[in-house]
């Protein structure tokens, strides 16, 4: 009897360090980057996203917009300029109910493909996970880590993560259920246009 009172009362504890220690490192984690390293700029060659402090220059797809999203670290949203897309906080909400959208980003933190794929499937539980594969590919002579998933509170989409020294660059599609094909062309011409120092 006493045994089966412990082993509950041991998952407990075990779970709330567990959890502790996860919030603790959260809060007292170093913020090295902020929306004001990314720089949108127009040239005869069209519109790029640059951010000088992680070495990135990316190309904004012909008709998309480029937009600075104040959180954290920073990131850039590319998006159709056809699209109306629903905001909650300022950022664009997800699933989308019509077009597409590709979030840029970039972690200062050195990781490896495990590392990667133990975050990613960790952020994808607590959106709840219908699917998702991984795939190590080669986008511009950078190795990178391909993931396609599908989930309850954000819907389907893409991620490339390219570990690059000291840092992960982040490349996230997000679609509407009709727009999938259009979407993924447009994302790989985008992926093509990615340059890191």
């Amino acid at each position: 009897m006493k045994k089966k009172i412990l082993i509950p009362i041991f998952v407990v504890l075990f779970l709330a360090v567990v959890g502790g220690g996860f919030f603790w490192w959260w809060q007292r984690r170093e913020i090295k980057g902020s929306p004001q390293d990314y720089v949108i700029k127009e040239t005869e060659e069209g519109k790029f996203v640059e951010n000088k402090k992680a070495g990135l220059t990316v190309k904004v797809p012909e008709g998309w917009e480029a937009e600075k999203m104040e959180v954290e670290e920073g990131f850039v949203v590319l998006y159709p300029l056809y699209a109306p897309f629903e905001r909650q906080n300022g950022r664009i909400k997800l699933p989308l109910e019509d077009g597409c959208i590709i979030d840029v980003g970039v972690v200062y933190e050195k990781m490896d493909f495990t590392d990667i794929k133990i975050d990613i499937r960790y952020t994808l539980s607590v959106l709840g996970i219908n699917s998702h594969e991984f795939e190590e590919i080669i986008i511009n002579d950078y190795s990178a880590l391909k993931n396609i998933f599908d989930t309850q509170k954000i819907g389907p989409g893409i991620g490339i993560n390219i570990p690059y020294k000291n840092r992960t660059h982040s490349f996230y599609l997000y679609w509407s259920p009709d727009k999938r094909e259009t979407c993924i062309q447009e994302f790989d011409k985008f992926l093509e246009t990615i340059l890191i120092k």
